[in-house]
């Protein structure tokens, strides 16, 4: 084998072995870093098994004297006639209309902003965008005294915390869907009127199948915020029997005579279990619904 043969085969193993270790490297951060975010999820199920001593005795994961009293205590009543069931169905009484108002809403709005021209857009768009600067504690109160007024508080269909909905009122999503939108081409519109559509045709059948990535993610993140919202639950909510899981989950906390962790703990896996069921089910969508609107827009 001549000099430089035995030169280009070293430089070839060098340059394999520089990707076996490049890839070696990537995977071994994401998956350190991926222990590191799953770690709080993972101790959180294994203490619902421990009992308070053993909770706050380490940080280890796995239960030494695995007990069911956590699951069977949060199975109980408190604060009345409801337990985790009825606010389980009590929180998605809120969030099934809530993310379908939500979709057709921004939808709708997106599509105004993205495909038409009218007089006054540019400075609606700036006023719509200043909202994302605009911190809800300052809406509060002033939202509060007009339900009031309208006599929707503790409404059994929670209607201050679903009516908003239907009138885009999350300008994030209507933003990444305007971006998304973006990258729709026109010429698809003008097929489309040439073969006799309108604009709400044009809507539905050409435009929303090709949002749906979009979305998917603007749906699973209204899902999971309105499944952690505790605020509007705590003003607008005042029935016992009404209460979500979120405000469940404060009930199971007995402050005066102390209370189980496990209970605690318990009660608030079996809230988020449904969110964390919906989110890895339709999880690449998500990404591919982010990731889509982040490099197209």
């Amino acid at each position: 084998m001549s000099s430089n043969q035995m030169i280009r085969k070293t430089r070839g193993m060098s340059r394999k072995t520089q990707r076996m270790l490049s890839t070696f490297w990537r995977y071994f951060i994401l998956l350190a870093v991926g222990i590191l975010m799953i770690y709080p999820l993972l101790w959180m199920i294994g203490s619902t098994f421990k009992n308070n001593n053993e909770i706050f005795s380490g940080a280890h994961i796995w239960p030494k004297n695995p007990t069911l009293n956590g699951y069977k205590a949060a199975l109980q009543n408190y604060g009345g006639d409801i337990n985790i069931w009825s606010a389980l169905v009590n929180t998605y009484k809120i969030v099934i209309p809530k993310v379908i108002f939500t979709l057709i809403s921004s939808t709708i709005t997106a599509y105004g902003f993205g495909r038409f021209k009218f007089k006054g857009r540019s400075l609606m768009f700036a006023l719509l965008m200043s909202t994302l600067f605009l911190p809800q504690v300052v809406l509060n109160v002033p939202q509060f005294v007009m339900y009031s007024e309208l006599g929707w508080v503790d409404s059994p269909w929670y209607l201050p915390i679903v009516l908003p909905a239907l009138f885009a009122s999350e300008t994030y999503f209507v933003f990444l869907l305007i971006q998304f939108l973006r990258s729709i081409p026109t010429e698809l519109d003008e097929a489309a009127k040439i073969d006799g559509c309108n604009a709400m045709e044009i809507l539905i059948k050409i435009i929303v199948p090709m949002l749906l990535p979009a979305l998917v993610s603007v749906g699973l993140f209204q899902f999971m915020w309105s499944n952690n919202d505790f605020m509007g639950p705590l003003l607008y909510v005042n029935t016992p029997s009404r209460y979500p899981a979120t405000i469940f989950v404060k009930l199971s906390m007995d402050a005066d005579n102390g209370f189980d962790w496990n209970r605690v703990l318990a009660v608030s896996f079996i809230s988020i279990l449904p969110s964390l069921v919906v989110f890895f089910l339709a999880q690449r969508q998500f990404v591919d619904g982010i990731s889509a609107g982040a490099i197209k827009g």
